[in-house]
């Protein structure tokens, strides 16, 4: 199944998006017990603060079917965060593809 990548960048101080963070991994572990294939972390800078934003990785059938899932995250329902979607296609390396 291709791979997805969600990169979103905060646009409210972290404090403000906590409780949307919060709703975010209670969403994610949701799609997991649903048995949808994905994972979510933090971004952090050089100092390993984060607060930036993050990744969202996902197998989804197709790029329409990732972005319906994306558009259910309390972030982006939030308003509060920038993201982009993109299809991942691994060519090399040590990451394969299920």
């Amino acid at each position: 199944m291709p791979w997805f990548v969600k990169q979103e960048t905060f646009l409210q101080p972290y404090t403000a998006m906590k409780p949307h963070l919060q709703a975010h991994r209670a969403w994610v572990e949701q799609l997991r017990a649903a048995g949808v294939v994905v994972s979510s972390g933090y971004l952090v800078d050089g100092a390993g603060q984060p607060g930036g934003g993050g990744l969202l990785l996902l197998e989804a059938a197709s790029y329409a079917a990732a972005q319906a899932l994306v558009q259910q995250d309390p972030m982006v329902i939030s308003g509060g965060v920038q993201w982009t979607l993109q299809h991942w296609r691994p060519a090399v390396g040590d990451l394969a593809v299920r």
